[in-house]
């Protein structure tokens, strides 16, 4: 007799505990991702769709959720004018309730991290180094068509026309022109068909320099800020600014000012007046300021957050909220929920129970803007914290290394976070706009108890191979010995890696002949 297969479904009960996100903090990731300029068009069709939130503008606030307390950098949606300490508590336990819940979130977000580590790739459409530089608000073309404009008032040969549209198009977004004549030379020739001795195009450089605004076209900063005191009015302080410059640069560019007395034999008080009027008359990147006189209009980028440095180099910034209306629940949807509460008829509740949606709804998405801006600002004092040299000195040797990881272990906050808290996000500094990645960078360990950025290795290798003799490129072995010259102890495959990493080729495929 055949065997009869019985099968047993059998049924457990199992209890599982699992924490969940508030919808305070779900709408609050879902903030914090966007960048300013997406937050304004949110915030916009959040008041259409909500009738129980509105914009504030008094000095008051309504149910403890609307009105600015007249300090938009800490508390640009402050719940409270007269906020005491308790409150203070409470939003740093939300906040740390909110880290908790986001640490829970999927192990994707781990993956964010590789985005600011140096193995990231840039997209194809913009070139190798472009994270090495600041990112201008606008478009290229509206740069490179004014110079045009100025060319064309120029008395020059068909040829220097086409050099210097050639120089024009290669100038980074500051302005400058960071090829020497030789390259340009082989460039054009390779690229253009076009042969120019290194001498003639170093008289249509001449040229170009002599264009608005002052700096365009220097090779240097140095050689930019000279370019700029030369055009100015000769007066004693503009002299003096000559000489600093030109005789003092290297203690001006490091800031020692004491070594500048010294040298000039002026006084601290003359120091100091002349200190300021450098800043306040030369500019270190005159094609970023071409760039905003021109309004650049493509590919906008709205900075996030605003950062300055004072003449006693105390950094400040603040979040670019100028846009961005204070919010609070209507007042008199508040009120009738107060006086529906305890006697109500049936259709009464009805019209409670659609209010209460909405009126729960306004003071969620409230509440979330305000621990998103709160994440924003935490996470940045913890990255002005640990690059607050390179904020000072706008040296991008000065950036140290940092991760993802360090700027979580300040705030408190869960990696995941950070990363959502960088994402698209902008930065306006006095050196130019940069994407919040661009302060993030691994170590390198140089073996003599000193970590320093890959960044500035890179850096360094970028200077370094632009300095050879296109005729004879160096070899990887070749840049192990140069970098070690300055101070970089590196392994022969940690220079390939680099080089591969900024776009550079190996050396027969940058030899000229």
């Amino acid at each position: 007799m055949p065997q009869k297969l019985i099968n047993i479904q059998e049924q457990q009960q199992q209890q599982l505990q699992q924490q969940h996100l508030t919808p305070v903090q779900l709408q609050m990731v879902k903030m914090l991702e966007m960048p300013v300029a997406q937050i304004e068009d949110h915030i916009r069709q959040e008041l259409d769709a909500n009738p129980s939130l509105e914009t504030d503008y008094s000095d008051g606030s309504v149910d403890g959720m609307g009105g600015q307390d007249g300090t938009p950098t800490d508390a640009p949606y402050a719940s409270q004018d007269n906020a005491d300490h308790s409150q203070t508590d409470e939003n740093e336990r939300r906040t740390d309730a909110l880290n908790d819940a986001l640490d829970r979130i999927g192990q994707d977000d781990r993956m964010d991290n590789m985005m600011f580590s140096d193995d990231y790739t840039p997209r194809q459409s913009r070139s190798a180094d472009d994270d090495m530089r600041p990112m201008e608000a606008g478009n290229q073309t509206s740069f490179i068509d004014t110079l045009r404009e100025q060319m064309r008032m120029e008395d020059m040969t068909e040829k220097e026309e086409a050099v210097m549209d050639y120089l024009i198009c290669s100038l980074d977004d500051d302005g400058l022109l960071r090829k020497d004549t030789l390259t340009i030379s082989d460039e054009l020739a390779i690229y253009e068909n076009i042969y120019a001795e290194p001498d003639e195009i170093e008289g249509v450089i001449m040229k170009l320099q002599e264009f608005n605004p002052a700096g365009i076209g220097a090779r240097s900063l140095q050689e930019c800020l000279v370019i700029q005191i030369e055009r100015m009015k000769a007066t004693p302080q503009t002299m003096l600014m000559y000489e600093v410059v030109t005789k003092c640069y290297d203690d001006f560019i490091n800031n020692r000012w004491q070594k500048i007395c010294k040298a000039m034999r002026i006084s601290p008080e003359d120091a100091d007046r002349l200190r300021k009027e450098i800043r306040h008359s030369l500019n270190p990147k005159p094609g970023a300021a071409l760039n905003e006189t021109q309004g650049r209009a493509l590919n906008h980028i709205t900075p996030d957050i605003i950062l300055t440095v004072d003449e006693d180099n105390n950094i400040s910034f603040e979040l670019n909220n100028s846009n961005i209306p204070p919010l609070r629940v209507v007042a008199e949807d508040v009120m009738m929920l107060e006086k529906l509460q305890k006697n109500a008829t049936r259709a009464e509740r009805e019209a409670l129970a659609f209010t209460q949606q909405y009126v729960d709804r306004a003071k969620i998405y409230i509440e979330a803007l305000r621990q998103r801006n709160e994440t924003m600002m935490r996470t940045m004092r913890a990255i002005i914290s640990m690059q607050r040299k390179y904020f000072i000195s706008g040296d991008e040797n000065d950036l140290e290394p940092m991760v993802l990881k360090d700027v979580a272990e300040r705030t408190g906050y869960d990696i995941s976070t950070i990363s959502r808290a960088s994402r698209s996000k902008y930065v306006m500094t006095a050196w130019g706009t940069f994407p919040l990645k661009h302060f993030f960078s691994e170590g390198y360990d140089t073996g003599e108890g000193n970590t320093v950025s890959t960044k500035a290795i890179k850096m360094a290798l970028k200077e370094a191979i632009e300095g050879e003799d296109p005729k004879r490129p160096y070899s990887d072995d070749k840049l192990v010995s140069i970098m070690k010259d300055k101070g970089f102890p590196i392994a022969r495959r940690t220079i390939a890696k680099y080089r591969e990493q900024i776009g550079i080729p190996v050396a027969r495929l940058r030899k000229r002949t």
